[in-house]
């Protein structure tokens, strides 16, 4: 076991999740000439939920991943299930009817499907309930006050509280915070069993999965083929769920800015500091953009995360920059063993918006989460396939909104992106 463990993170990533999945995903290449309903581009979870829900509905569907289930963002990220999209004023906007209830199915979506699927077949995905927004500054605690009463407006199903500066210290084992926004609605889970698990769901359900199959071109046409070094999809519709790993297609390049984040894990914990840190093992996350995350994982590490100008992948600079943010808060871990370090990247938009659109009639795309891949994803999956069932009305909702283009985006990401965080830096401290 300990053996397959090694394997899966240099295929996956230097990562604690690629340590632990213990199931991980061994599909074919494709080779040769495939036909197909619907050929998903990308097996993260945007590919893969799409792929779901179009196998549940009876489609003949296959994904061409080109890497490893789960490899990009999808098994790497923070493992927050937070509630919300990026955007959400833009899209009121191009809303005209049923503004409130609409919202609040979009931001809330994303998180009935993965329990609902988490439940059906069963995934054992170190799924949680529990979540604490903190504040770092007094306006911070008049956003959540008003994040509150939303909720409470809306008759959230699940517990939301105002906490105080002690309650939240008592919670947490840090003063480190002025105040905080507890949420049992949103929770925390291990991103890569989760999109595994999904990924044998629609495999279960008649879909098929190519991996190692990095697509070189996608031709479009009555019918749209997806074509790999050693063989072809062609298929009556292609959906593109690449988000920040896509690079095939040049109309969606330099739409999105490409945000790198990167997390550590503790060696697992005793009992003892886990009951001074964390002993509801909630996941937590501040509001700022250059934000930092953390959590227990089920083993009782600390997995730390945070946004910083940095664009490499070495564990040990990962750990340089995320141990003194982490003992800053925690200063009784200073010490503890670092057992994994890495990153990934996240697709940003300029207007934070989420991206569905169509390149062709028949070629459409879905990217650009702006951190809340986890939820987001799963709602937008959702979205795609009924698109390709000829419900339009939530994807026309996305797809009216074009996205900001930037000249030079693609070429000089890397600067506009430090300059970006560095912006962003200094907003968040005033």
């Amino acid at each position: 076991m300990k053996e397959k463990s090694v394997i899966q993170a240099q295929v996956h990533t230097s990562s604690y999740y690629a340590a632990s999945v213990g199931d991980a995903t061994d599909f074919a290449p494709l080779r040769g000439e495939k036909s197909a309903d619907v050929c998903v581009v990308g097996a993260g979870f945007t590919g893969v939920s799409t792929a779901l829900h179009l196998a549940e509905r009876g489609y003949d569907v296959h994904v061409v991943e080109a890497k490893k289930v789960g490899w990009g963002a999808s098994g790497r990220n923070g493992g927050q299930l937070i509630g919300g999209i990026s955007g959400e004023r833009t899209i009121a906007k191009n809303i005209h009817n049923d503004t409130a209830d609409v919202l609040r199915n979009l931001r809330w979506g994303g998180h009935d499907i993965i329990r609902e699927r988490v439940a059906t077949y069963g995934i054992q995905c170190d799924l949680k309930f529990g979540y604490l927004d903190v504040a770092i500054r007094t306006r911070h605690l008049r956003d959540f006050r008003s994040e509150y009463e939303r909720l409470q407006r809306e008759s959230f199903p699940h517990k939301v509280e105002i906490l105080s500066k002690d309650v939240t210290c008592e919670l947490i084992g840090t003063n480190a915070y002025v105040g905080a926004l507890l949420n049992m609605g949103n929770g925390h889970l291990h991103p890569l069993k989760l999109c595994v698990g999904e990924a044998r769901a629609a495999v279960a359900c008649g879909a098929t999965i190519y991996e190692q199959s990095p697509v070189v071109d996608i031709q479009k046409g009555d019918k749209a083929k997806v074509v790999t070094a050693q063989g072809s999809v062609t298929a009556d519709a292609v959906i593109i769920a690449g988000n920040a790993y896509h690079s095939v297609e040049p109309k969606l390049r330099g739409v999105m800015f490409p945000v790198n984040s990167f997390i550590i894990a503790t060696e697992p914990l005793d009992d003892e500091i886990v009951a001074t840190i964390n002993p509801r093992d909630l996941a937590v996350c501040d509001p700022n953009f250059v934000l930092e995350y953390f959590r227990l994982s089920a083993d009782k590490r600390l997995l730390f995360g945070g946004r910083c100008n940095y664009f490499g992948d070495d564990p040990k600079s990962i750990e340089k920059r995320l141990r003194p943010k982490m003992s800053k808060i925690y200063p009784q871990l200073a010490t503890v063993r670092i057992d994994y370090a890495w990153g990934g990247t996240i697709g940003v938009p300029v207007n934070r918006v989420p991206q569905l659109g169509r390149l062709s009639p028949n070629v459409l795309y879905c990217q650009g989460y702006s951190g809340h891949g986890v939820n987001v994803t799963h709602l937008a999956g959702q979205i795609m396939a009924d698109a390709i069932a000829g419900v339009l009305e939530r994807f026309d909702l996305f797809a009216d909104i074009k996205p900001v283009v930037i000249p030079g985006a693609y070429v000089l990401s890397k600067p506009m992106v430090a300059l970006g965080i560095l912006y962003h830096q200094i907003k968040d401290r005033l």
